[in-house]
């Protein structure tokens, strides 16, 4: 016997068009920036498309479809976004690879700064060579996987302490 409420379509469609609809304000920040409005006013319509405006539109996407009509909603998101995750364990080579990813940009970004003070032709790196740089630490992230993500949150948990695998040594 199945006792899930039945949630009507078109209050699903509706509450999800106005989640859609909530989370792609901060798009409009943009053409706030560039419109005629005085500073003050952009700058508060700004903070509020990128903050407040996605939730607000959340509460009420809540209120038109229900919980129920959340819950499927969020698990359909979860159950899809879930494929994308990184493995836990990944082999040893993609893990010196991923260090390699999450360390280049970061020990690039200290040096850089200090370089244009010998080489001063470091002063005109283009903005995509920064942008490559983002992606590739973001993208360490994933070849690393899952335990590295463990590794990681322990930095920032003060009780948490380093337990030695003598399996890797």
């Amino acid at each position: 016997m199945n006792k899930t409420p039945e949630i009507p379509k078109t209050k699903l469609i509706l509450g999800s068009i106005i989640l859609i609809v909530g989370f792609m304000s901060p798009l409009l920040i943009p053409l706030v920036i560039g419109s005629d409005l005085p500073v003050s006013y952009k700058n508060i319509l700004s903070g509020l498309l990128a903050f407040g405006i996605p939730e607000i539109f959340m509460i009420i996407a809540i209120a038109v479809m229900g919980k129920p009509g959340f819950e499927f909603i969020k698990e359909k998101v979860f159950r899809y976004v879930k494929r994308f995750a990184p493995a836990d364990e990944v082999s040893l080579t993609r893990y010196r690879i991923g260090l390699i990813m999450f360390s280049l940009p970061i020990i690039i970004g200290l040096i850089l700064p200090y370089s244009t003070y010998f080489l001063p032709i470091s002063k005109d790196i283009p903005l995509w060579w920064y942008l490559i740089s983002d992606m590739i630490f973001v993208s360490s992230f994933f070849v690393l996987g899952g335990d590295f993500w463990d590794k990681l949150s322990g930095l920032f948990k003060y009780h948490v302490k380093v337990v030695h695998d003598d399996k890797t040594a």
